[in-house]
């Protein structure tokens, strides 16, 4: 969302209008009053160029991450249409089905509770599989 210049400021007006009348109801000095309302307008326009260029610098990378779709990753297939890394590749063909079914989904966030199920093993050897891979791509990496 793109920083709003007039809305913050009208926010920042109000909450110092109310900052004022707590600090004259309790006495203090005009001057004193003046010296704190110069500093907080220094900080908040210190902040507005900052708001200003962080928002900026988000709807850059937005547009970026429009520009560069992600294809999502859906089937063991997929998943090695997408290595770059000849070794990894080479080290994740040698795999059964399986188990590369089994990162798919650690990848997609499931936990391996959820795994267990639907790939019909416990999960002890999940975890198995995937310190045997882990052993694997140690040696080859």
């Amino acid at each position: 969302m793109a920083y709003n210049h007039g809305r913050e400021d009208r926010k920042w007006r109000i909450w110092k209008e109310a900052e004022e009348k707590v600090l004259r109801e309790c006495g203090v000095d005009e001057a004193v009053i003046e010296q704190i309302r110069t500093d907080d307008r220094a900080d908040f326009n210190s902040n507005r160029r900052f708001y200003r260029w962080a928002s900026d610098f988000g709807e850059y990378l937005e547009g970026m991450a429009d520009r560069e779709k992600q294809s999502e990753v859906r089937s063991v297939s997929d998943l090695l249409d997408e290595i770059e890394d000849e070794n990894l590749y080479l080290a994740l063909i040698t795999v059964d089905r399986r188990t590369l079914q089994i990162v798919l989904l650690k990848m997609q966030g499931y936990s391996t509770k959820e795994i267990a199920p639907l790939v019909h093993l416990t999960a002890g050897a999940i975890y198995a599989r995937l310190n045997h891979l882990r052993k694997k791509l140690r040696k080859i990496l």
